[in-house]
């Protein structure tokens, strides 16, 4: 079988103990970091002479490291690739040096859908949090809309709508399999008009929602943000939380932003720091999509 010569994990990367024994199968060598480079000249120097690295949404792999790493064929991203623009590693510079980079995607979309529905039943049944309406409240008949459509939104839709939630969502094209399903497109300011909830799910460092979205939205609302980074303009985010009529949910820290220390002990913020889509099942598929992008980078250099 062919073999990468050295393989370098730079930083913690998580594979399950039997994907870690599988690695063996596809390097000669194998140099396990368990933290994050203090910096890019540390980073270099883990890699050295190593054809292969593998790292997750960080520590940052710019051109300035790549350029630096003469040997490198293959870059592993362990975490979700969603475009070249948003990613930790320079691919462009890669591929145009004869770099293999490959990302993963769609790993962790079932922990996701249900935090967004253990949030939900939390807050409408007042189950150790303040009661969003005057009685508990089911989620059949909310209407709730998603900003961005992509797998896990869609997963997280199919399921509120079988607990009977009308679903609208706003993405960049119509989805005809969504439509069929009884879920229907909205422009976004439509959509946020005229929604009681909205979950926005959308590509890391996409911004959509600015203090104009906002006065749209309104008070009395719930936000579920189950993106990775921050989803809206913090500015604007901070005035709509300092509206206590308003709750706003998000998994981890990162979901909130720059913001989440001013906010996160706040009675109409649920917040607990923990991803929600990173489970025991969803290191297991990260593992198995992890080596197969191993396997399909060896087979093409």
């Amino acid at each position: 079988m062919k073999k990468f010569r050295k393989l370098v994990e730079a930083g913690y990367i998580g594979l399950q103990p039997w994907a870690e024994e599988k690695l063996k199968d596809y390097a000669s060598e194998i140099i396990h970091y368990d933290r994050l480079p203090g910096s890019e000249e540390e980073l270099v120097a883990w890699i050295g002479d190593a054809d292969a690295v593998l790292v997750r949404n960080l520590p940052l792999v710019p051109a300035s490291v790549l350029s630096r790493c003469g040997n490198l064929k293959y870059v592993g991203m362990c975490c979700s690739l969603y475009s070249k623009e948003s990613a930790n590693v320079d691919i462009e510079y890669a591929e145009n040096h004869g770099m293999k980079v490959y990302g993963i995607r769609d790993y962790g979309d079932k922990g996701v859908t249900e935090f967004v529905c253990y949030a939900l039943v939390r807050i409408l049944h007042g189950y150790d949090w303040p009661l969003w309406r005057k009685r508990p409240k089911e989620i059949t008949g909310l209407e709730i809309g998603f900003v961005g459509f992509g797998t896990s939104g869609q997963m997280t839709a199919r399921l509120l709508k079988a607990m009977g939630a009308k679903i609208t969502y706003y993405a960049r094209s119509v989805k005809e399999d969504c439509e069929k399903e009884g879920m229907h497109y909205k422009p976004l300011e439509d959509l946020l008009r005229e929604s009681e909830i909205v979950v926005t799910c959308l590509n890391k460092g996409v911004i959509l929602l600015h203090e104009k979205e906002f006065n749209i939205l309104g008070s009395g609302k719930i936000m579920i943000n189950t993106s990775i980074g921050p989803a809206s303009d913090m500015d604007a985010l901070r005035k709509w939380i300092l509206d206590e009529r308003n709750i706003f949910i998000s998994d981890t820290s990162g979901g909130v932003g720059e913001i989440y220390q001013e906010v996160k002990d706040r009675r109409n913020v649920l917040c607990p720091d923990s991803s929600a889509g990173m489970t025991e099942e969803a290191y297991d598929l990260m593992s198995r999509k992890v080596l197969d992008n191993i396997e399909r980078a060896l087979s093409e250099i």
